[in-house]
Parts: C-alpha cells; sequence; structure tokens
C-alpha cells in the first residue's frame, strides 16, 4: 500500500522527475519502502538508468505498507508497480499551470485493482482524478559505486546549461575530456562527413567554475545527451548542483544529486574507447531488487 500527499509547488519537483527519468526509457517504476518513494527507470538496451528517491519528509504525509486487507486478513504483498510513461507523463507535462492551481495532490495504489490514484484538488473547488494501471514487476537497479571513482565534478546546474546551450537539437552524444587543469565539453561528432550536421562545438571550463574538482586520470568519456539534458532540468528546477562521477571510457558514469529531501542518481554507459569494438555504450551491470 501506498500514500502520499504534496503540495503544488511539490508537485512540480515530481513531475520534473518523471519527465527526467521520461528521456530514459518509456516504463517508470513506483517502489515505496520505509526510505521514501523511488521513482526508477532503465532503457530497453540497459545503457542508462536512473533513480530519484523522495524521503518521507518531502511529502507532506507519506505511509507505506507491505500488507493490505483481503477479506478481512492481512496479505504481505510487494508493492511493484511498472507504469507506462506514455499514461503518467501527460498528467505531468503542464507543470507551471499544476503548480498554481493545485492546492493538494494525493497518490495512492489500490493493489486489488492494479491502480495508482492520482487526485488533483485544485482551485475552486475543483478535483481531478487519474487512474493509471499497472503491471506487477519487480524495479531493477544498478550495481555502480560511483564513490570508488577516480574523478569527481560538482558543478551547479546554470554553468552546465551555458555550456549545452551551444549544441543543436539534434546531438545524440557529448564529450567530456578532463586534465588537472581544465574541462572540455565538445560534440562528439568532430569528423563527421554529414554536411547537414557538420558543426563541432567545444566549451572549456576552469577548475574554479566548480563547486568540488578532482582529476584524478586524464580521460575523455563520451555518453548520450539526451539523458544529461534531463537530468540538467531536474537540477534547474530544485537548485541543486550536479556531482559527476566516472573513470575512463566504457566504464559507466554518475550524474547525482543529493538534496535535503530527496536523491538522484542517473548511470550512464559510456563508449568504449576500444578500435576492435563496435561505437555503441556498454550494457550497465543490473541487478533485480530483494525486498524481504
Amino acid at each position: 500500500m501506498l500514500k502520499c500527499v504534496m503540495s503544488g509547488s511539490q508537485v512540480k519537483v515530481f513531475g520534473k522527475a518523471i519527465q527526467a527519468l521520461s528521456r530514459i526509457s518509456d516504463e517508470l517504476w513506483l517502489d515505496p519502502s520505509e526510505k521514501g518513494l523511488a521513482l526508477r527507470s532503465v532503457n530497453s538496451c540497459r545503457s542508462a538508468y536512473g533513480c530519484v528517491l523522495f524521503s518521507p519528509v518531502f511529502f507532506q504525509h507519506y505511509q507505506w505498507s507491505t500488507s493490505v486487507k483481503m477479506n478481512d486478513t492481512d496479505i504481505i504483498l510487494n508493492l511493484n508497480c511498472r507504469l507506462g510513461m506514455k499514461s503518467i507523463l501527460p498528467i505531468f507535462r503542464c507543470l507551471n499551470s499544476l503548480e498554481k492551481n493545485v492546492e493538494k495532490c494525493k497518490i495512492f495504489t489500490r493493489s486489488d485493482k492494479c491502480k495508482v490514484v492520482i487526485q488533483f484538488f485544485c482551485r475552486h473547488g475543483i478535483k481531478k482524478i487519474h487512474n493509471v494501471c499497472f503491471q506487477e514487476s519487480q524495479p531493477l537497479q544498478v550495481i555502480f559505486q560511483k564513490n570508488m571513482c577516480a574523478n569527481t565534478l560538482v558543478i551547479q546546474p546554470r554553468v552546465l546549461a551555458e555550456a549545452v546551450v551551444l549544441f543543436t537539437s539534434s546531438q545524440e552524444e557529448v564529450t567530456l575530456a578532463v586534465t588537472p587543469l581544465k574541462v572540455c565539453i565538445k560534440s562528439s561528432n568532430e569528423e563527421s562527413t554529414d554536411l547537414t550536421n557538420s558543426v563541432y562545438s567545444e566549451m572549456f571550463v576552469g577548475p574554479d567554475e566548480f563547486d568540488f574538482f578532482q582529476v584524478g586520470i586524464d580521460t575523455e568519456i563520451t555518453f548520450c545527451f539526451k539523458e544529461l539534458k534531463g537530468v540538467l532540468i531536474f537540477s534547474e528546477a530544485i537548485h541543486a548542483p550536479i556531482a559527476i562521477h566516472f573513470d575512463f571510457p566504457g566504464k559507466p558514469m554518475a550524474l547525482s544529486i543529493d538534496d535535503m529531501l530527496l536523491e538522484a542518481n542517473f548511470i550512464l554507459a559510456t563508449l568504449a574507447d576500444e578500435p576492435s569494438r563496435a561505437s555503441s555504450p556498454q550494457t550497465l551491470c543490473l541487478s533485480q531488487k530483494q525486498k524481504s
């Protein structure tokens, strides 16, 4: 059983998380626990994973239980809700309007009918109810120790936004190159022969522009741009810096956001820097979430 209550401003942050995760996959897992409500997403080729964990104190009210009452009997059920992104994303699309008009939002599950119910209590006594069907499915988690990475950069979203604004909407991949003296973010189509997409852009950022700057090894990593934009939009919404953890090409990188009320981790595969391998992101090491 899950039941949580949010204000209009909290709904906006919650919706931004869903929008960021929608850049990874067309499926979304709701994974409630005593630690809070986790939203998870992993793409079909398992090269990108995202999780946003909302602490119980983020909500005005948060209630979670593994047991439900059926025929006057308590039955232990693990709540594993897999939702279609096409079903839930339109509900949280117009976030500015929701923030202004929604006074309270309730989200709860009806496990007996496999539905997540989202209720908006708006101004002027208007009440909107959305019933979203879910499938029971164990959420996946990535096995990745980001704190073991040799390189860690912490940057404010406005600085990163100035860097990525250089890239066109058609940009699929970007390259991050670091040394102890500078950071370079560049488009990865330097040698492209396509004249319709032949712009090559670079931006250099000095160490002083970062909140934290640790470069243990000089390296260049290439990864998908779409997921980076999603993380950036989310971090701008909550005014929190982004931490980037990475090592060498072919090893996953982590983009993380730590706030008092939530924690976000996006793990992205990077291109392997080996001529013998195909130029495609490596898959992440995933595990099935186990619940007691």
